[in-house]
């Protein structure tokens, strides 16, 4: 069984048990879903090097939508990352992104989306890597989730302590802006994992393709929990 699966299995009995990732009226807010593949012909190599240029282009598309978040990402063979040393491991590039993106507003609020704790949090900051992250545990009837906020305001991190309690709906973090989260366009990735093994605050969010389907037993598609299917998308 998928982790898609095995989440998915959880909610069905629990209606109305998952909160909130972000603010989001879905009778009056949009989304627009942003295609960061080969694909997309306006990204350009030289527009994603430039985190000024990339944000404009996706500020402008925010703005001619009249969208709240731009969204997209899980399982997504991205171009973007040749931005960055970072993805380029030797034996195979990491290109597969593992969680979902939403971009928006730098200072806007995060919420944990289920009870749980703090597992852990550091600020990552490399160019191209999350910068301030934040990774919460849940307990649900048997079945361990970890859900992780990666590229938020140092702040965010700010008082927080191991084995911390979060409810649900409960602020947790706010987008970062490009200076201290990874130098990206303001967005928060939000990734779940059912096994993270001796990780600590970081784990992967991008991966290797040829790997898609060792992900897909571990990494859930996080909107089980957004729940964004079927509101205003552009």
């Amino acid at each position: 069984m998928h982790a898609t699966e095995k989440l998915a299995a959880y909610i069905k009995v629990r209606p109305g048990a998952i909160g909130k990732v972000v603010d989001f009226d879905i009778k009056s807010d949009r989304l627009y879903p942003l295609d960061l593949t080969a694909a997309n012909a306006e990204l350009t190599t030289e527009m994603v090097a430039d985190t000024q240029a990339f944000a404009a282009w996706i500020n402008n598309k925010l703005a001619g939508s009249n969208a709240r978040y731009s969204i997209g990402g899980y399982m997504e063979h991205r171009t973007i990352y040749t931005r960055s040393a970072l993805f380029d491991t030797a034996d195979e590039p990491r290109r597969l992104h593992l969680g979902v993106d939403i971009w928006g507003d730098a200072g806007s609020p995060v919420y944990a989306p289920l009870p749980g704790t703090v597992h852990s949090f550091a600020d990552n900051d490399n160019f191209g890597d999350y910068g301030p992250t934040l990774i919460l545990q849940h307990q649900l009837d048997g079945l361990t989730l970890y859900s992780l906020y990666g590229h938020l305001s140092r702040e965010s991190l700010t008082g927080l302590q191991i084995g911390q309690y979060v409810n649900i709906n409960q602020q947790i973090a706010a987008f970062g802006n490009a200076d201290e989260n990874g130098h990206w366009p303001p967005h928060l990735h939000f990734q779940l994992m059912l096994d993270i093994g001796d990780a600590r605050g970081d784990y992967p969010g991008v991966g290797q393709y040829s790997k898609k389907d060792q992900y897909l037993q571990n990494i859930p598609n996080p909107e089980l929990i957004l729940q964004f299917t079927g509101v205003n998308l552009l």
